[in-house]
């Protein structure tokens, strides 16, 4: 008996889908604690993102964290 080969028309070349934002897969599961840092948000996801892109190197990150760090304490001061 002789097996019969189907072609995948799906099997061609393709690009690969590309890649999520960086802190997606956290914004799912941490998306309420962001969203209670406010107006710091932006800056918290934009430090993630420098320490995604920096493999997890704090120093050459400092600018967000210091970033942060005054958007957090000027919210305490309200």
């Amino acid at each position: 008996m002789e097996k019969k080969v189907t072609e995948n028309p799906n099997s061609e070349t393709q690009p690969p889908p590309p890649p999520p934002p960086n802190h997606q897969m956290d914004a799912d599961d941490d998306d309420e604690n962001v969203k209670q840092l406010k107006e710091c948000s932006s800056l918290y996801l934009s430090l993630q993102d420098c320490l995604v892109d920096s493999n997890r190197d704090w120093k050459s990150c400092q600018k967000h964290v210091q970033a942060l760090k005054e958007c957090h304490e000027r919210r305490m001061k309200k």
